[in-house]
């Protein structure tokens, strides 16, 4: 095809040379501007017929005239600038934390700019004491990259009726007034009226049967299936209370004393210091099979956020810290039966 062209062209230059030298000199300037619009023309379509993948155009990005182009198909909103996460599934999303906050795991929270403690609460379906319990938030202040615990919280929903008191409330449920007193957000000289809820945390229900006017519930969970051996002892002690709280037990033995991993896995949680609900200085792992392990009440934590672990490492040694009345540990597994 180009060579046809070319061709073409040159015997139209003959023709046309041989034309000007027959022609008088005052035309000529008309005729060259012919044969030079008549040349580019040519060219113009050779070119733009001889178009391939070397020579082709390359695509250009269109100039977004979305006014929030930080969200693209499929309700993907950027994080942060500097990764993507979806409003929809998968896990990490808020519809992944509305569905996992029922059940017995702790999560935890990264508090990003322009969140609130109500908010938190919400996305997680606790309640906001529960954060500023879990994490000694006595002001209630909370600031941008600030790490938070969120504690399913196991206790019990108390509604109070006439001639009820805080002292009675408490020694009703075997619970700890200064626990009460700073979960719910009370003072010593607060007055009880008929209808207000009190949540008991790691309250005991007794033998205490709910009547009409009454309506109370036992938050906490100690069923689960069953994984055998893939637990160890986390320390060496005796056993000094049964199965309570979510799912633990607790083991005394003296202050100091090693202890390790039940089962390899990574470290979510390690507090150094703190009443932090009741746990005092303490550390969570979650392991490959879906569940947490916690060793609370710790005299010392030598594991950090985000180490792996593996089963029957030492991870910190037996305290007194927290609620506990004497060196022991107390051993939470979150998501499946203990065998201990």
């Amino acid at each position: 095809m180009v060579k046809s062209n070319f061709r073409k062209l040159f015997i139209i230059k003959v023709i046309i040379g041989i034309f000007i030298l027959s022609t008088p000199i005052q035309a000529n300037a008309g005729v060259l501007s012919f044969v030079s619009n008549l040349f580019n023309k040519t060219n113009q379509v050779i070119e733009e017929k001889d178009i391939n993948s070397q020579n082709m155009a390359l695509l250009q990005a269109t100039i977004n005239s979305n006014p929030n182009p930080s969200k693209g198909g499929g309700e993907i909103t950027i994080i942060e600038n500097t990764a993507l996460l979806s409003e929809m599934g998968p896990s990490g999303s808020l519809v992944d934390i509305k569905e996992s906050s029922s059940s017995d795991q702790i999560n935890i929270y990264v508090v990003r700019e322009g969140d609130s403690l109500s908010q938190i609460a919400k996305m997680f379906n606790v309640s906001t004491n529960t954060i500023i319990w879990a994490n000694d938030l006595h002001n209630s202040i909370i600031k941008e990259g600030q790490t938070l615990v969120i504690l399913p919280i196991t206790g019990i929903r108390h509604e109070v009726v006439k001639g009820e008191t805080l002292v009675s409330v408490t020694k009703k449920y075997k619970g700890d007034l200064d626990e009460i007193l700073n979960y719910n957000n009370l003072s010593q000289n607060s007055k009880l009226a008929v209808g207000d809820v009190v949540i008991i945390p790691d309250g005991d229900m007794g033998s205490y049967s709910f009547g009409a006017t009454n309506k109370g519930s036992v938050v906490r969970e100690s069923s689960g299936p069953s994984y055998g051996d893939y637990y160890i002892i986390p320390t060496n002690g005796r056993r000094s209370q049964g199965l309570h709280g979510y799912n633990a037990i607790d083991i005394a033995a003296p202050t100091g004393t090693p202890i390790v991993a039940s089962a390899s896995g990574q470290v979510i949680i390690s507090r150094g210091s703190g009443w932090n609900g009741g746990y005092g200085s303490y550390v969570v792992i979650k392991h490959n099979n879906g569940t947490q392990t916690l060793y609370a009440h710790m005299n010392q934590n030598i594991v950090y956020s985000g180490q792996n672990v593996f089963q029957g490492q030492v991870i910190g040694y037996v305290g007194n810290t927290g609620k506990s009345t004497g060196p022991h540990i107390h051993f939470e597994i979150r998501g499946a039966k203990n065998p201990f």
